[in-house]
């Protein structure tokens, strides 16, 4: 498979800043997950993955890599 030009050229602080804008999508979609367990029906119909801790760990995580990713951006 062939990779694009665009990821082919970019620079390692882009790399760590689509890595972090990946990690913020999925604490997204974790606290939706979390906000759908919360307002369940039927209070007996627990889910498996612990979707707080899923959200919380992906944001402590994007976060770290967006601000390496922009402190790479703004030294050029």
């Amino acid at each position: 498979m062939k990779e694009p030009d665009f990821l082919l050229f970019a620079s390692d602080a882009t790399l760590i800043g689509l890595a972090g804008l990946a990690m913020l999508v999925l604490s997204f979609l974790a606290f939706m997950g979390e906000r759908r367990r919360r307002n369940r029906r039927d209070i007996d119909a627990v889910g498996v993955l612990p979707w707080r801790d899923i959200a919380a760990l992906t944001m402590l995580l994007g976060m770290m890599l967006m601000a390496l990713a922009i402190s790479g951006w703004l030294r050029g």
